[in-house]
This record gives structure tokens, C-alpha cells and sequence, in this order.
């Protein structure tokens, strides 16, 4: 799917864009490229303008000219002077401690007055690409500064995630949040949903009857959602540690895949009619129970090993990380849905780091037919699956068996395969191109409501606190494999695998 060519509504996205960590690596890497290739695609209004809020003393050319390096170095396409002078006419640097709560009047005299400059009419987005820790301190001083909210105009807050640390922080921040801005007004990110391959779920969904039609418990025999990555934690150890990969990936990212894989049709495609449907599939999750952690839940922490060949070192032995750490980089989880349309259907997901392969997929395994019609042993059918690919191969794979026209009886599988190889996504729009474009029109839909993230926590956090008191045998699995044995275990106790495609 491609950006919406018609530019709908583009002459009246007229605001400023404020980025609270403009010297960041998220500014550097994801929003700048991001909006450079806005620039490209001539997706950005006409008067608009970027301000990014950083503590180290710049002047405002030498921040423009690393801006130039980054987009140089992670653009999906190549620079061009011509859009870059574009995009430089809009960059501005503004320097103060965003903790420094008298700054924000200076910051609001700076933005009032730059309004008149671009004539962005007092509409305005507030981007926190800063740690989690600093949210609240930001959204208070827009409140002190009263810049939260203009009349006559709209103000939107970009938050990152993660989205507070568990169920009992995450109510906490967003009750701070609703203090300032009311709930359509915030916007919280997961750069999983501006993928394409995520967007395009619902359409295979829902414009395909031959999917749909066979969408539940009676045809599917299982749905795997597996997100896997060959690096390990790098500098990120500080971080990591009070992460893991439940903090980190599951309790936003798959949580939000599983809820479009499993959701019921839309009533329409209105934001909250797509929300609501979502919602409703994080809270149909079944229990979490003592006896489900204990037989459904894989902890797990890479040691030592090889990756494409190059010794690699263990999680503890990490920057940053304690070598007594007992931090999670690997889960696996079997959960049910218990409503009609999925009952007894068994969901697995998994997601890790420094395992043998680095990609993001989604594999809906059919029932099989019984094997009747040959007999010979060698026939062995197998089962009819549907992988949604979302990285690096971008498509969709469609397994499905027919006679192998070289022999009399065998039977071989068949692959339809859509999928390209693609690192970024090659010239798709990357998410945050996306997310930024969804957030100048307003529009929500692949964003998180808060009940959303709320019924998310609600499941995280029992497994989460289930792994803090529970001793675990760590490391418990080599880089470069594909996790721990009991990972197999899992699925291999209902006579199933994970499937690699």
C-alpha cells in the first residue's frame, strides 16, 4: 500500500512540529529521514516547521548540517539537494534543559512568534523522543506554559513507548497525561503498526472472501507470531535491564499484531470502530493462572555462541548488564483467545534476541486433510499454511499441496511466494513516514487507544512479576540458535513445531 497520493487535507495539516530530544538517536535515525521522504513524496503542508529541542549548545547551522549526515546515512532514499534545501527551511534548533520548567516560556515566545513566520495557525505537535522518565516533566511544563491547548487551533502528544513499566506506572502516567491533553488528542506510538505488512492485514482479511470465509477454529489449527533478531543488546544494556523482552516486544508489539490477526470485522472503518474491535481481543485472552504460567509461559537468556559465524558474547557479559542478571531476551507464550471464533485455536509467539535469524512473521497453519488418498509413506501431506511476512522479505507465502507431475502418486507442496527481500522496506514508506503523516491528519487508527494498552498491561504484568519471583537457569540458550529447548517443548507437547519458512 502506498502513501495516499490524493494528498487529501495535505494544504490543512498547517502546525509546527516539536521534537523534545531533537539530538537524539531517534530524531537522527527514524524522524528525520522520515520527514525528509515526507518532503519527497510532497506529503508535508505547505507551511509547516520542525523544532527540535535539544540541552547541547548548537547553532542552528551546525544542527541542520548533522541533520544533513543522518539523512544522508539512513534515508530509504537517496538525497537530494533540491528537497533537502526544502526540508532545511523548515528545521529550527531550539536549546534549553526541557527539566527547567521556567524554560517552556521562552520555548512558547519562540513558537508563537515562528507561527507568524510559517503561518501555522497555532496548531502544534509535541513528539517525546526523550526516555520515558521525562514524559511527565514535559507534559507539566507545557501545561505551566499554557501551550498545551490554544483555542482555535489543535495541539497532539507523541509518546514512545514504553508506555510506563507496568499496569500500576502505565495508569499513573496516563492519568498525568488526561490532566493535560484529553485521550483523542494523544497518540501513542508503535512503529510496528506503520509497517506495511502490518497495514495489510486487514486487507487480506477482509477484501479476500477465500481468507475470511475460513478466518476461525473450524479451518485453523494454530497461529504463529514470531519476531527474532540476530543482535543482542549492544550498548543498550542500561536499558535492556529494566526492559526485557516482555517490556520491550511483547507487551506492544505482538499484543498489537495478535489483536488485528484475531479481531472481528470493523463495523466501519472509523478509528475507534478499528480500535474497539482490537480491544475486545486483548480482553477475550484467557486467564493467566499459576498453572498457565507454569506450562505456557518460556523464559529465556542468550549465552554465548556464534552468529554468522562470529563468536558472539553472553547477555551478561554485555555492556551495562550484571553478571548475575536475570532479564529475559527471550520469550515464548501459547495463550488462547476464548471467544467464538477462536476457541481451542492455540496462539504461540515468540520473540528474542540472538537467535539464528533476524525476521518478523506471521504463519496461519490450516487443519490437514486426512491422508487418504495415498498410502504410501512417503506421501506425508503437508499442511496448508498462510505467512504474512513483515521483515526483511515484505509479502505474503501461500503454501498449499498438489501431485507432483514427475511420479505416479507423490504428493508435494507448492509455494506461492510475493515476497521481495528488503531490508527497509525498499521504497514502501518506512513506519515512522507513516505515523507522522497519520498523526498531521489526525487520524488514530494505528495508534493505541489507552484501554488497548491498559488490557495489554494486564496480561504483560502477570507473566512479567511470574518471571521476577520465579529462579531461572540462565543463560539457558546459545546465540545463534532459535531459543531454548523448552521453547520446542511448547509446541512439540500438541504435536506441533515452529515453523521456519
Amino acid at each position: 500500500m502506498k502513501l495516499d497520493e490524493t494528498k487529501i487535507g495535505v494544504d490543512n495539516l498547517s502546525a509546527i512540529l516539536v521534537i523534545f530530544g531533537g539530538t537524539g538517536d531517534l530524531t537522527h535515525r527514524k524522524l528525520m529521514p522520515a520527514l525528509y521522504n515526507l518532503v519527497l513524496d510532497k506529503l508535508l503542508p505547505e507551511h509547516f516547521a520542525i523544532v527540535s529541542v535539544g540541552r547541547r549548545e548548537k547553532t542552528q547551522e551546525q544542527y541542520q548540517k548533522e541533520v544533513y549526515d543522518t539523512i544522508r546515512k539512513y534515508s530509504r532514499n537517496k538525497l537530494s539537494e533540491t528537497y533537502w534545501a526544502g526540508l532545511k527551511e523548515m528545521i529550527y534548533y531550539y536549546q534549553f534543559d526541557f527539566i527547567d520548567q521556567e524554560g517552556y516560556y521562552g520555548l512558547k515566545n519562540f513558537l508563537e512568534q515562528l507561527d507568524q513566520k510559517v503561518k501555522s495557525e497555532g496548531n502544534r505537535v509535541f513528539y517525546m523522543a526523550v526516555a520515558p522518565e521525562y514524559f511527565e516533566t514535559i507534559v507539566q511544563g507545557l501545561q505551566l506554559s499554557d501551550m498545551a491547548k490554544k483555542s482555535g487551533a489543535w495541539s497532539r502528544l507523541i509518546i514512545e513507548k514504553p508506555f510506563g513499566k507496568d499496569l500500576k506506572t502505565a495508569r499513573k502516567l496516563n492519568s498525568k497525561l488526561l490532566e493535560v491533553f484529553d485521550e483523542n488528542s494523544i497518540y501513542r506510538i508503535d512503529h510496528y503498526l506503520g509497517k506495511e505488512m502490518i497495514q495489510n492485514i486487514m486487507v487480506l482479511r477482509f477484501c479476500n472472501s477465500i481468507f475470511e470465509s475460513i478466518w476461525n477454529n473450524k479451518f485453523i489449527d494454530n497461529i504463529q507470531i514470531s519476531l527474532t533478531e540476530k543482535l543482542g543488546v549492544g550498548t543498550r544494556g542500561g536499558y535492556y535491564e529494566h526492559s526485557g523482552a516482555m517490556r520491550d516486544m511483547v507487551q506492544n508489539h505482538i499484543i498489537q499484531i495478535l489483536s488485528l490477526v484475531a479481531m472481528e470485522p470493523p463495523v466501519n472503518l472509523k478509528t475507534d470502530s478499528i480500535r474497539t474491535e482490537k480491544q475486545k481481543v486483548i480482553e477475550a485472552i484467557e486467564e493467566i493462572t499459576p498453572e498457565f504460567l507454569r506450562d505456557n509461559v518460556v523464559f529465556g537468556q542468550y549465552g554465548k555462541g556464534m552468529i554468522d559465524g562470529i563468536p558472539v558474547p553472553a547477555y551478561r557479559e554485555e555492556e551495562n548488564v550484571p553478571s548475575n542478571s536475570t532479564t529475559e531476551t527471550f520469550v515464548a507464550v501459547k495463550l488462547h483467545i476464548n471467544n467464538f471464533r477462536w476457541a481451542g485455536t492455540p496462539f504461540y509467539i515468540r520473540t528474542g534476541k540472538r537467535l539464528g535469524t533476524s525476521s518478523a512473521e506471521i504463519v496461519i497453519q490450516f487443519k490437514e486433510m486426512p491422508n487418504i488418498l495415498y498410502f504410501k509413506e512417503r506421501d506425508i501431506q503437508e499442511p496448508n499454511l498462510l505467512v504474512i511476512r513483515i521483515q526483511p522479505n515484505v509479502g505474503v507465502f501461500f503454501q498449499f499441496n498438489t501431485k507432483d507431475f514427475n511420479t505416479h502418486h507423490d504428493i508435494v507442496p507448492t509455494k506461492m511466494d510475493t515476497s521481495y527481500f528488503s531490508p527497509t522496506q525498499g521504497n514502501t514508506p518506512e513506519a515512522y513516514e507513516r505515523l507522522i503523516y497519520d498523526i498531521l491528519r489526525g487520524d488514530a487508527t494505528l495508534f493505541s487507544r489507552w484501554d488497548e494498552v491498559e488490557a495489554a498491561w494486564m496480561v504483560a504484568d502477570q507473566m512479567i512479576k511470574y518471571r521476577e519471583q520465579k529462579k531461572h537457569q540462565f543463560p539457558n540458550y546459545d546465540s545463534g540458535s532459535m531459543g531454548p529447548v523448552r521453547a520446542f517443548e511448547l509446541l512439540a507437547r500438541d504435536g506441533r513445531k515452529w515453523w521456519n519458512i
